[in-house]
């Protein structure tokens, strides 16, 4: 990010430099004070860049992808631009400059992308790990962590078998130490030594790792290291000791108060940028249904600490899509959603009007997404821990929306559950502004929606 800064600000001076070519003395007089026009520039551009996810770790996208995507973030940020100069005119570049300088930033980033790549990717600049275990925890882990992308930090050298666990990773994963752990792990350069036995009693080399932290190395439990890499909770028999004695969960008074603040100044920016698109969406609701259907849709919604309220959307099915009272999940095509309603499902303008709810309290803007009362009580008997999810307020966008596609099975809340309260440990106000800058992605791609 911060070599991308440096490139688009050189590309600014590059752009005055060849509209301006010739003309020393115009140059020189547009170059006063140039460097915070550039940085503003590069600023937007990079905002706009993170907005289409290009700052994701595990971003799964090939060349013409991420390609793809910075041309979108470059027309946006310039959009934005051209919004910015014309509200402020002491700030403009020029029609030409900037021109000039969002095809010369879009060329050097590029370059540099395909470039930083192939270094992301190098196991060279990866931590070394091994895995202390090779039961059913450790073939789990590393069928969820199989991906290129997935160990874009770490590079898996294999597992070594303790215990009586009986070995579930293949062969070509299995390590033997030959010596002690300190001067084995040496040898193989490990940087970090990951505890994931199926059962530890008994089987813990205590001193052998204590040993290893001596030397410099991280030693790091199978749940921590899940989390800090894959951004999720690893849930299993070992969950409730170790969530109750980890870090986070911060439920402070100040957290609380900042987090509502961000909610109402979001939500008071959103709906003066969203006015007209909720117009245009009320318009085309009541074209189609004719007068006298309504435009929106009033649905009862589990929030914080279970307490059940209204949640308000714009109307997407049929007025009788659940005549018969049986609350349902949307499915893939589904036959109750009318033509305006797929389109505004798709681009998420049906979610727009419980910015009221945030308003109202009864939603944050990034939090955990609010289900119904039938379903909530469904996965509180089936999926332990699930009310856990409710130790915050629900949000209109959240991390599990930008990390998992849509829910529509108990499989699917249990997995979308581990991002959830990977965001009631770990919330906090930039990891609120990086999820709302990132939803901007989701919107326009239409990840998860139906």
């Amino acid at each position: 990010m911060l070599v991308e800064f440096l490139l688009i600000t050189a590309s600014v001076y590059a752009a005055v430099m060849l509209r301006f070519w010739g003309h020393a003395g115009t140059q020189t007089a547009f170059e006063q004070d140039l460097y915070w026009r550039a940085s503003l520039v590069a600023i937007l551009l990079i905002l706009s860049m993170a907005a289409l996810g290009l700052y994701q770790i595990h971003l799964r996208a090939g060349w013409l992808g991420r390609l793809s995507r910075l041309a979108v973030a470059f027309v946006l940020g310039g959009m934005a631009l051209t919004v910015l100069f014309y509200l402020v005119p002491e700030l403009d570049l020029g029609r030409g400059v900037l021109g000039i300088s969002l095809l010369l930033g879009y060329l050097v980033v590029s370059i540099w992308g395909l470039l930083s790549q192939s270094l992301v990717d190098a196991d060279l600049f990866k931590r070394r790990v091994i895995m202390l275990g090779a039961g059913e925890r450790a073939a789990e882990f590393v069928l969820m962590m199989r991906r290129k992308t997935d160990q874009r930090g770490f590079k898996l050298l294999g597992c070594v078998p303790i215990g009586a666990d009986p070995v579930s990773v293949s062969e070509s994963l299995l390590l033997h130490p030959d010596g002690t752990l300190n001067e084995w792990v040496s040898r193989l350069g490990v940087q970090e030594i990951v505890v994931g036995p199926d059962d530890r009693r008994g089987t813990l080399p205590v001193d052998a790792l204590l040993e290893c932290k001596k030397s410099g190395r991280a030693v790091t439990e199978l749940a921590q290291f899940v989390e800090r890499e894959a951004g999720k909770i690893k849930m299993g028999p070992t969950s409730p000791s170790w969530l109750v004695f980890s870090d986070g969960f911060n439920a402070s008074p100040m957290r609380s108060m900042t987090k509502r603040a961000f909610d109402l100044g979001t939500a008071l920016l959103v709906s003066l940028v969203a006015g007209p698109l909720m117009l245009l969406t009320a318009l085309a609701i009541r074209m189609e249904s004719g007068p006298g259907a309504p435009i929106l849709y009033r649905q009862e919604r589990v929030g914080e600490n279970g307490k059940v309220f209204r949640l308000i959307k714009f109307r997407s099915m049929g007025v009788d899509a659940e005549s018969d009272g049986v609350a349902r999940w949307a499915s893939k095509n589904d036959d109750r959603v009318t033509r305006v309603g797929r389109f505004i499902r798709k681009a998420r303008l049906d979610e727009l009007p419980q910015i009221w709810n945030v308003l109202r309290g009864d939603m944050s803007f990034v939090g955990p997404r609010p289900e119904r009362p039938k379903f909530v009580n469904e996965f509180n008997v089936r999926i332990g821990y699930y009310a856990l999810r409710h130790a915050v307020k629900p949000g209109l966008t959240g991390w599990a929306q930008l990390r998992y596609s849509y829910g529509s099975s108990m499989k699917d809340a249990e997995e979308k559950l581990k991002y959830d309260l990977f965001y009631v440990k770990n919330h906090n106000f930039v990891f609120d502004l990086a999820i709302l800058v990132q939803t901007v992605e989701v919107v326009l791609f239409g990840r998860g929606s139906r």
